[in-house]
């Protein structure tokens, strides 16, 4: 049954989450009907700021959210929850509200479902783009990837990861990228004979590796990527990749992966995301574009 708020909304004070809230925030995705999904929550309130409304009751959480800053140009926006028992009644509103305003002139992105659109246009915020999610296992067939060097990244390959991304992404994530070797179970990179041209990592999550980031210099370095993962991985796959890469979409629905829901990726402050899409296929989480 939901429950009436304890207290008018403006008076909901809002506070910084940290690590040692990890717990309670899976408890309020589980509350939600989504996964716990706490090696991803670890990531987030490490790497990013979390926010949270406890609740008064003494019922964990009443409402998170994570913010992911890559300096003045992008702050990405994600896990905006709020508990079953206090839905509907402006807590995410004011919320957002709240980190928006702590953000000030810092443009912001973030995806989000056919649920929170409305709620995210009232804010300021814009469509630029659609997330196709794909989900299974990858059934190999004859593509042009053959042609792709690919093998598993070393500590050495870090710095021309980072110079990559930061030109495809359009701004530095040397705090996600220095992450990666204890968060993702496998990391691949693609290189030519002179250069770095891709890297793909995977991550677990509720019974699947998810494939991102994903960045390649075109649609073969990206399967051969992708390729490259499930061969070593006996999870099935599952990835949120920029729905204008028809070829790969289509390349992974022929291999045997099904298409599963559609995000809207929105922007507030910016008319479009920074960097080259044409080179990023999936983010790292749509938590953190």
């Amino acid at each position: 049954m939901p429950s009436s708020l304890p207290r008018p909304i403006a008076e909901l004070p809002l506070r910084r989450l940290t690590p040692e809230d990890l717990v309670a925030c899976a408890d309020l995705c589980e509350d939600r009907g989504w996964p716990r999904d706490e090696h991803r929550w670890g990531l987030l309130l490490t790497a990013g700021t979390g926010y949270g409304v406890d609740d008064p009751e003494g019922k964990g959480l009443m409402a998170s959210c994570v913010v992911t800053s890559y300096g003045p140009r992008l702050a990405a926006l994600g896990m905006l929850l709020v508990a079953e028992r206090y839905a509907r009644q402006g807590v995410a509103r004011h919320l957002m509200d709240r980190v928006i305003a702590e953000f000030g002139d810092t443009p912001l992105s973030l995806y989000a479902t056919a649920a929170g659109q409305p709620l995210y246009e009232q804010l300021g915020f814009s469509v630029v783009g659609r997330a196709q999610r794909v989900t299974g296992f990858l059934r190999p067939i004859a593509d042009r990837s053959a042609a792709v060097t690919v093998r598993p990244a070393t500590g050495e390959d870090l710095h021309e990861m980072v110079r990559l991304d930061s030109d495809v992404f359009g701004t530095d994530r040397t705090h996600i990228l220095t992450r990666l070797p204890s968060y993702a179970d496998h990391i691949r990179v693609a290189h030519d004979e002179k250069q770095l041209i891709g890297y793909a990592a995977a991550w677990p999550s509720n019974g699947t590796h998810v494939v991102g980031p994903l960045i390649a210099r075109d649609t073969a370095t990206a399967q051969a990527l992708v390729a490259s993962i499930a061969e070593a991985t006996d999870l099935p796959l599952r990835s949120d990749l920029d729905a204008r890469h028809t070829e790969l979409l289509d390349w992974f629905e022929e291999s045997g992966l099904q298409l599963g829901s559609t995000t809207a990726v929105m922007t507030r402050g910016i008319s479009e995301l920074p960097g080259d899409w044409t080179c990023r296929y999936a983010p790292l989480t749509v938590a953190t574009g």
